[in-house]
């Protein structure tokens, strides 16, 4: 009989007592509890936090339906990020994996442990003792991105005469100006915010400025929505230099995150033999 679950893995890590103790209490996405996967080679220091999940709704098919259920991929990464989350509180060296990065069995699972040994513990060497933050850099919602120059020049409004439609024009290009300038000023100080991050951190991944709803409740546009990768000692010394470096700027809005599980750093395990997916 063919088992109904299939294996949901939310982390490389080392095999350790703190891991043991880490996993102990966990439940998962699907509300089972999780525990470390060992490999298969019992020489090598790795282990997936594992739990069962339904196939009913992690197969390829049904996971890919989930994706216009909102109410069902805001809990799924909420249980998937307290997982990760509990995992980083106890201090244990961890190496998040994307959303629903689904095995069919634990065999399945191991084999991906054993062929990737040597690239899982690079990851985990190089993400060991850091964390991430995010930094979002804003410009004031008066304050938009110029028009392109279309090249077609102004046409005095209709039903305005000569000298009033004149005066239309200047008053409009002045306040054209003055929000280029202003654009200006804020894009200038959101690279020197980015490059004072720079700095501050191990590296960098630029992640698309946000827009609409997903650019959150504050008004303004999303100039800069970056991740950076801090040891966990200067977390501190990082936030204040970053918001020192936007400080006094007319205009310019910065938010620092975190600290987060280092998921822009921890890339993904190539596919291995037989079904697996992954959401996002």
């Amino acid at each position: 009989m063919t088992d109904p679950n299939l294996v949901y893995a939310y982390a490389v890590l080392r095999r350790t007592p703190e891991a043991a103790v880490a996993v102990a209490d966990l439940r998962g996405v699907a509300g089972d509890p999780v525990h470390l996967l060992e490999p298969t080679d019992p020489a090598s220091p790795l282990a997936f936090a594992v739990g069962p999940v339904p196939a009913a709704d992690y197969d390829e098919a049904p996971l890919k339906a989930h994706l216009d259920d909102l109410d069902w991929l805001e809990s799924t990464v909420r249980s998937h990020h307290a997982v990760v989350g509990a995992l980083v509180a106890c201090g244990t060296a961890v190496l998040p994996l994307r959303l629903a990065t689904v095995y069919p069995d634990e065999d399945h699972a191991r084999q991906a442990l054993d062929t990737r040994r040597a690239y899982f513990l690079s990851l985990l060497d190089r993400l060991t003792g850091h964390v991430e933050l995010g930094v979002k850099v804003y410009a004031a919602p008066d304050i938009t991105p110029p028009e392109p120059d279309t090249g077609t020049g102004q046409a005095t409004p209709t039903g305005l005469g000569v000298g009033v439609g004149r005066a239309y024009l200047a008053i409009r290009r002045r306040r054209e100006r003055r929000n280029e300038e202003a654009w200006r000023t804020v894009a200038q100080a959101a690279a020197h915010v980015t490059r004072t991050a720079g700095t501050l951190a191990v590296d960098r991944v630029a992640h698309t400025p946000q827009r609409g709803s997903l650019a959150g409740p504050a008004p303004g546009t999303n100039l800069g929505n970056d991740a950076y990768l801090v040891p966990a000692d200067r977390v501190d010394a990082f936030r204040s230099g970053v918001l020192a470096a936007a400080e006094g700027i007319p205009g310019l809005r910065v938010e620092v995150t975190g600290p987060w599980a280092p998921y822009s750093f921890a890339l993904q395990p190539e596919p291995v033999p037989g079904p697996s997916s992954s959401l996002l």
